[in-house]
């Protein structure tokens, strides 16, 4: 059975990195979300390591497709909006979190991964607050089905909801949590939802520092340098590729291949992350933590979206 599992992860992980039409972003999750619960995962350490490495690589290749000028754009315009849909999400986190009686730990760090950038966001703020192994694992597993299942719903309710591609890009950018799937769903959508969609998410991860800073002034930490805030410095080598797609040999035949790459690399990610997915994670996760992320993502999506579409907030 351990060999057999070996083998149908080697061909679901080249079907993912193949040209063919069928291994997009969406099916690759669901791929690996369908591998993780019919097997035990023969690479899971592996797996996630390297989901960690080609995302951010990914993300770099991404901004070799991007004009400067657009992405600083929707930088300008998604800050704001960042800033108070965070501040929303973590007041209506903590609120949902008292009144389904959700562990204080796990609840701050379920509304932290919805407000900012999921299990990122999660892992730097846990050791702030002392979280236990078992919060930071019912926190990180509840954000990441949630996050697994806004790539594959978003896409068809945006043409549904007939978004414009600005519109959904904003919308995917402020409501999924994760970075992989939010720039999967825009990749899914169309080239001017993920342009926006990219742009407004990274954005929206630059908050992970100065909300582990802000969380650990509030514990009292006499040393709030100990308390392990990593920066996304992927995020400047984004801006980086994009400049130099801008103003250094624009149109340049080796940033297409880079970002054609960088978006194989992102279907690969997603099918890697899908794979951490296993019944034993779903069973841990439990009915309080994963309602609380469900309500508290749902409010999310619903606010936000109802706001871009009475054209309150634009890019």
């Amino acid at each position: 059975m351990y060999m057999l599992a070996q083998i149908i992860f080697l061909l679901c992980l080249l079907f993912a990195a193949s040209p063919l039409p069928w291994a997009s972003p969406p099916v690759a999750l669901a791929l690996g979300v369908a591998f993780g619960l019919a097997f035990n995962h023969p690479f899971a350490t592996l797996s996630r390591n390297w989901s960690k490495i080609l995302l951010q690589v990914s993300v770099v290749g991404l901004g070799f497709g991007m004009n400067l000028q657009q992405v600083l754009q929707a930088g300008r315009s998604g800050f704001i909006y960042t800033l108070l849909g965070i501040a929303f999400a973590l007041a209506a986190g903590w609120s949902l979190g008292k009144i389904l009686r959700v562990r204080p730990n796990s609840s701050y760090l379920i509304s932290v991964g919805t407000a900012i950038c999921g299990g990122s966001a999660i892992a730097a703020v846990a050791p702030v607050i002392n979280a236990s192994d078992e919060e930071l694992s019912v926190s990180i597993g509840t954000v990441f089905i949630l996050n697994a299942i806004g790539l594959l719903v978003f896409p068809p309710l945006g043409h549904a909801l007939h978004l414009t591609e600005p519109q959904f890009g904003l919308w995917a950018a402020l409501a999924i949590h994760d970075t992989s799937s939010v720039v999967g769903a825009g990749a899914k959508f169309g080239a001017i939802a993920l342009a926006v969609a990219t742009t407004v998410k990274l954005a929206r991860a630059l908050w992970i520092v100065p909300v582990t800073l802000g969380t650990a002034a509030l514990r009292e930490k006499k040393d709030v340098g100990s308390a392990a805030v990593q920066w996304p410095w992927f995020i400047l080598f984004f801006l980086a590729a994009a400049v130099m797609n801008t103003y250094v040999a624009p149109g340049n035949a080796g940033y297409t291949l880079a970002s054609r790459l960088a978006r194989t690399g992102l279907t690969v990610t997603l099918f890697l992350i899908g794979t951490g997915i296993s019944r034993a994670s779903l069973k841990q996760v439990g009915v309080r933590p994963l309602a609380q992320g469900i309500a508290l993502w749902l409010l999310v999506a619903v606010v936000s979206l109802t706001l871009i579409r009475m054209g309150l907030i634009a890019i």
